[in-house]
């Protein structure tokens, strides 16, 4: 347990964060905010992991025939083909690194981390536009996981940055390259 006079603590998921009187965190915000973008919902860790096996199979044998059929035409030197399949190989390979480092340190945000009175990474939020009057349902995720077509909000997003945070009826202002948009939270929940 904290000593009142060292400092605060705070709970991140199951990591416990003590605030020092300087407000510096012991493991520090740095850390805080790297726990953030490594947690994910469910779904998330599940497209990272089959996007993962994909590339490891069948985009990687994909790229490996493509390989084979320009080395079989001879020259590599002003070998187009080749070229291009050395190349999709590199970023496939880029890839599949990317997505083991962030499998490696990804955790599953825990339904008890999600609260239904404010909102926070993995709540499910109704969003009212103020001008429009229309609503419609988001999911607030980490940067990897966004994808407004999904209606998956990242919290690095400004509509993401406005709501992070608010409570049920408030209003936030968000600004945008078409002007300042106004959204209502209309409701809080949890997915499932």
């Amino acid at each position: 347990m904290t000593d009142p006079a060292d400092g605060e603590t705070h709970i991140l998921g199951r990591e416990q964060y003590v605030l020092g009187p300087d407000r510096k965190g012991r493991k520090g915000a740095k850390h805080m905010a790297e726990l953030e973008r490594n947690a994910f919902t469910v779904e998330g860790l599940k497209r990272l992991q089959d996007e993962l096996a994909d590339r490891k199979t069948v985009k990687s044998a994909e790229i490996s025939e493509r390989l084979k059929e320009a080395r079989a035409q001879g020259d590599l030197s002003e070998n187009s083909e080749y070229d291009d399949a050395k190349e999709a190989q590199a970023k496939n390979e880029s890839r599949i690194l990317e997505l083991e480092d962030m499998l490696k340190n990804a955790r599953v945000i825990d339904e008890d981390e999600i609260s239904k009175t404010k909102v926070s990474l993995g709540s499910l939020v109704t969003l009212r536009d103020e001008e429009t009057r229309e609503e419609a349902d988001y999911s607030l995720v980490n940067a990897s996981e966004g994808d407004i077509f999904m209606n998956r909000i990242s919290t690095e997003s400004p509509v993401g940055q406005s709501i992070l945070g608010k409570k049920k009826g408030q209003i936030v202002e968000v600004s945008t390259p078409v002007g300042t948009l106004k959204y209502k939270i209309v409701k809080i929940g949890k997915p499932g």
